[in-house]
């Protein structure tokens, strides 16, 4: 860890105090690799691996079930990472880790070892996402004003590795489809890898400018978690029925005919309407104190998810991926919006912790449910109306959080 002792203490009249929309704007690159390029890119990778080593959609959803598998013992490990090392060298080894398992499952092609990566990588992408998460929040503390936009940009920084993946990937099956390189997907995860080790460098150039250490002891009783209970339920069914749609949306069009090309423009849409997602939203985060904000987002969600269910018209889809993208990340900055409202910093870290333990059991249920449901009569239309269906319900059990504090 000493190559990580100039994190122990951030100077003063930094970065993050003088240009907190740089600093927010780099540290989304946490989110980016956590999300973006670890686990959303498998959307686009699902396809030609499925063709390639001859998967249902069972074990296809699988392996995004594995991630979430991963996602949730990186959650439940977390707090104790925290309190030993702080948030920047969590967040830091967390996106060296995920960094490498990606470049790793360029050179796999066993399932077994596949799932194995994906569980690792999970583990991985949750240190990133809280410890990130927790660097925001404590950003947006410093400028309160903002707070609402600081941590939106924060998770907006998915956008940029979705963004990413949707130029990179298809230009790489392309390159390997044309040089007749064999298991050219392998060379996607690889040009991932190396684009999630660059942005962890320029991670490790801001992490040091935010206070990441463990928060003191706070003399207020610690606040009763159950008071959060709508909150978490709704998240965990906005976790099982978002990844429905992030899992299996390019095969569902790529299944009604929509070509390569147009289903690369529709991901790349939807990363960059989850990048434009934070301003757009930043006012409602900083006014609504309780679930709102969760019933709202998760609503749009559920409509977004059921449109390409309904239609294969072009425009529809792409107005689909525009509307998801806006509000899928913005409802996940809802949540640290939300223990950002209502307890005290001491228990920021522990409130992100268990909405994200939450959000992982729902991921865990979603896919392979999506998948075993696809694999039956009504296709992946029918799944992802499962998807919507749970958002939906998300969206009702979230209007009954009220606020904890006034």
């Amino acid at each position: 860890m000493k190559f990580f002792s100039h994190l122990a203490r951030p100077p003063v009249n930094t970065l993050a105090l003088k240009r907190p929309l740089i600093t927010a704007f780099v540290l989304s690159f946490g989110a980016a690799i956590s999300l973006g390029l670890a686990r959303f890119s498998y959307a686009l990778l699902l396809p030609p691996m499925r063709a390639d080593l001859a998967w249902s959609y069972l074990i296809a959803g699988s392996m995004n079930t594995g991630n979430a598998l991963g996602y949730l013992i990186g959650a439940l490990l977390c707090p104790a990472i925290l309190k030993k090392f702080g948030a920047q060298r969590t967040l830091l080894g967390g996106a060296g880790l995920t960094s490498l398992l990606l470049l790793w499952a360029g050179w796999l092609i066993n399932t077994d070892f596949l799932l194995l990566q994906r569980i690792l990588s999970g583990i991985g992408s949750a240190l990133i996402f809280i410890a990130g998460g927790l660097l925001a929040a404590r950003l947006g503390s410093l400028h309160p004003q903002r707070a609402g936009l600081l941590i939106g940009m924060y998770y907006g920084g998915t956008g940029i590795g979705i963004a990413a993946s949707a130029l990179l990937i298809p230009a790489t099956l392309t390159w390997t489809n044309n040089a007749g390189i064999a298991h050219g997907w392998q060379w996607a995860w690889i040009a991932l890898g190396l684009s999630a080790l660059i942005a962890t460098l320029a991670l490790a150039k801001v992490a040091g400018l935010i206070d990441g250490a463990p928060a003191p002891a706070d003399s207020a009783p610690r606040p009763r978690m159950a008071l959060l209970g709508f909150g978490l339920a709704s998240y965990f069914m906005f976790g099982v029925g978002y990844i429905g749609y992030m899992t299996f949306v390019v095969a569902l069009l790529k299944s009604q005919g929509i070509s390569g090309p147009l289903i690369s423009l529709f991901y790349l849409l939807l990363g960059l309407s989850v990048m434009a997602s934070s301003r757009i939203w930043a006012g409602m985060l900083d006014h609504f104190r309780g679930g709102q904000s969760i019933a709202i987002l998760s609503t749009l969600l559920g409509l977004a998810t059921l449109i390409p269910v309904l239609t294969s018209a072009l425009p529809l889809v792409l107005l689909s991926g525009i509307i998801f993208g806006g509000s899928f990340l913005s409802c996940v900055a809802a949540t640290t919006a939300l223990v950002r409202h209502n307890l005290p910093p001491a228990f920021w870290s522990a409130g992100i912790s268990m909405f994200t333990i939450a959000f992982a059991f729902g991921q865990i249920c979603g896919p392979s449910f999506v998948g075993w449901i696809a694999d039956g009569a009504g296709g992946l239309e029918r799944g992802l109306s499962y998807s919507a269906c749970a958002l939906f319900l998300g969206a009702v059990i979230a209007s009954r959080q009220k606020a904890l504090t006034k």
